[in-house]
């Protein structure tokens, strides 16, 4: 009887902390969005910057070869960093996903990209939920899933040269489960990649920045899929 009691208390005491570690994760995430939001609507709102920015069409390339390096950077490098340079990275990161954001503003009527993130926001939150609580192993989604994503990167890729309508709905479609799929599984493994006992100290922040980046790109990349298809254009 006392063993079983002692086992309930372990358990909920590692519930408690996975929580609290989820809680930071997402924390980090909204973080994020905010400046990579707020310095969308900043840029899309000057005339000056959405020259400067996009004025020379080398720019955007660079910003965008900027952008990937970073995240690999981070991803690859964030436990050996200090938390003040992983925070660093990770703002610099969604900043600059910011910039190259703006030019959706252009494109879109603001209410549709209203809905569409709140769309998202509600997708993101059900999917992540259930990654988070659902007793169900999803590890055998992570082959498909990167498949899958592997597979719209490069017919992406081609349609820039077949400009097929067809094509890019497809693309499209199948990115939005993907992403779906990915919110879910992503939440799950980074629940279970927290370190117990680790609460509080700098290796924990970090694990934090890593988880949070990681649901970070699913959100964004899920948002621009579903604003392909209820984005209005202008």
């Amino acid at each position: 009887m006392m063993q079983s009691s002692v086992r309930t208390t372990s358990l909920d005491a590692t519930a408690a902390e996975q929580q609290r570690f989820m809680v930071r994760v997402y924390n980090w995430m909204t973080a994020g969005l905010g400046i990579t939001g707020f310095m969308a609507y900043y840029i899309s709102s000057s005339e000056t910057m959405m020259q400067l920015v996009f004025g020379n069409p080398i720019m955007p390339i660079v910003l965008i070869v900027v952008q990937i390096g970073l995240v690999f950077w981070l991803a690859s490098r964030v436990m050996h960093m200090s938390v003040s340079q992983a925070t660093g990275v990770f703002m610099l990161y969604a900043g600059l996903t910011g910039v190259t954001f703006s030019a959706i503003f252009v494109v879109y009527t603001a209410s549709s990209i209203t809905s569409t993130f709140l769309v998202t926001a509600g997708t993101f939150g059900a999917m992540s939920l259930y990654g988070y609580t659902t007793k169900k192993d999803l590890t055998s989604w992570g082959s498909f899933l990167f498949m899958g994503l592997i597979g719209i990167i490069i017919a992406s890729i081609v349609n820039i040269f077949m400009q097929s309508s067809m094509m890019h709905m497809i693309i499209t479609y199948a990115g939005v489960l993907i992403f779906v799929g990915l919110t879910a599984y992503d939440t799950q493994k980074i629940k279970e990649m927290n370190i117990l006992g680790n609460e509080g100290t700098d290796e924990d922040t970090k694990e934090a920045i890593r988880g949070a980046l990681t649901l970070y790109l699913d959100f964004i990349n899920l948002f621009l899929m579903l604003l392909r298809l209820m984005g209005d254009r202008r």
